[in-house]
């Protein structure tokens, strides 16, 4: 029998703490790829049930969001990124399962990790602040500061959960001025998802397109910083780099054929859900189970009811999910040696193409040559 507390107000509070970041990227990849809203959806809600039940943590699921930005940009199809998450997934359960991500685990020193966090963290409040809060203008300007203004003076409450005040707002804001209710009514349609089948073809262009880009920001932080911060809010639930590889893999090895799209786990939604209070798997049963049904009835009409929702209020939620990420980096900022090759990592993954990646091999080479000389200084 599942505990009380993994239903609470905290746990649906909890549920919102990634919203930001995934609903404009299922968005946007259903409408330059022309994805099924049910699928996507569906298969979507289904992961996250299935990521709360299995960690019982607020473990949530993510778009991959390098695959995604390709795919918004169009240079990708929606064949590619069905063959692109079958690859990827293949990688990593075989990296998981043939102990490599342990041994990189060994080989990257914490301060990288915390590097990483801090890009990823920089990366979002930028997207937050340039795409979201500016998206209406100056009625838009206000939304966000009244959103800023709860989450400022209600996050530590326990009584009256930020998120769930923000996101009253905002769907009040909707009905308002922006949902059409006959619209809506026209969109219920119960619908499941559609089964897809991918080439061979399909899965060597989506490994070459999507899936090479993508692994560098999975193993970096879908993988280790995310099983790190799990450590760090969680250290009485072990969890390992294995496990949560193998979940990865699984996830991109069955979503496909559903038209789901490729996911992972991540430090950002990680820390949005207990930001806003998850603490349980509880916070990602509500949010999968909220877009279970959303795509079941109105996955037709996707990308109009999701869009509804002021976006410059989701940009304060994610805007906070960032910060939780950036406030990481306060147990090596008294550290001369760590701090700095944290700062430099987050610098270059925020700053350059493939910049996570560059970032983690620029940052293990910083470490492993200051180690290297602090061994053979004679005044080491």
């Amino acid at each position: 029998m599942m505990k009380s507390a993994w239903f609470n107000r905290h746990e649906v509070a909890g549920a919102f703490g990634d919203a930001g970041t995934d609903i404009p990227l299922l968005v946007g990849m259903c409408l330059a790829a022309g994805l099924d809203g049910t699928s996507v959806l569906v298969v979507f809600g289904v992961l996250q049930i299935a990521s709360g039940l299995l960690y019982r943590m607020p473990m949530p699921v993510q778009p991959l969001k390098a695959m995604a930005a390709l795919v918004i940009a169009q240079q990708a199809t929606a064949e590619q990124l069905y063959g692109g998450g079958l690859a990827i997934g293949l990688i990593m359960l075989v990296l998981a399962l043939s102990g490599a991500l342990d041994r990189l685990a060994r080989w990257v020193p914490h301060c990288v990790v915390r590097g990483v966090q801090f890009g990823l963290g920089l990366q979002l409040a930028g997207v937050a602040l340039t795409k979201f809060v500016q998206a209406d203008g100056a009625r838009g300007y206000g939304l966000a500061a009244l959103a800023f203004l709860i989450t400022i003076f209600l996050l530590a409450s326990r009584r009256f959960p930020a998120a769930l005040l923000v996101f009253a707002v905002g769907l009040a804001y909707a009905f308002v001025w922006k949902l059409d209710l006959r619209h809506l009514a026209t969109a219920i349609e119960f619908r499941l998802p559609q089964l897809q089948s991918v080439s061979m073809e399909a899965v060597l262009s989506g490994l070459v397109v999507l899936a090479l880009p993508q692994l560098p920001l999975s193993l970096a932080n879908s993988v280790l910083a995310t099983q790190k911060l799990a450590h760090d809010l969680f250290p009485e639930r072990p969890l390992s780099l294995r496990r949560l590889g193998c979940t990865y893999g699984l996830m991109n090895l069955i979503a496909p054929w559903f038209g789901g799209v490729p996911a992972c786990h991540g430090s950002g939604g990680l820390a949005g859900h207990f930001a806003f209070g998850g603490r349980s798997g509880g916070s990602v049963l509500v949010y999968g189970s909220l877009l279970l049904l959303l795509g079941l009835f109105f996955g037709g009409a996707f990308d109009q009811v999701a869009l509804v929702f002021p976006l410059p209020m989701l940009g304060v939620v994610l805007l906070f999910e960032a910060l939780a990420l950036v406030w990481l980096v306060r147990d090596v900022s008294n550290d001369r040696t760590q701090f700095p090759i944290t700062l430099v990592v987050g610098v270059i993954a925020v700053g350059l193409p493939y910049g996570f990646v560059i970032g983690l091999v620029v940052g293990v080479g910083l470490w492993h040559m200051r180690h290297r000389t602090h061994l053979v200084s004679p005044d080491a």
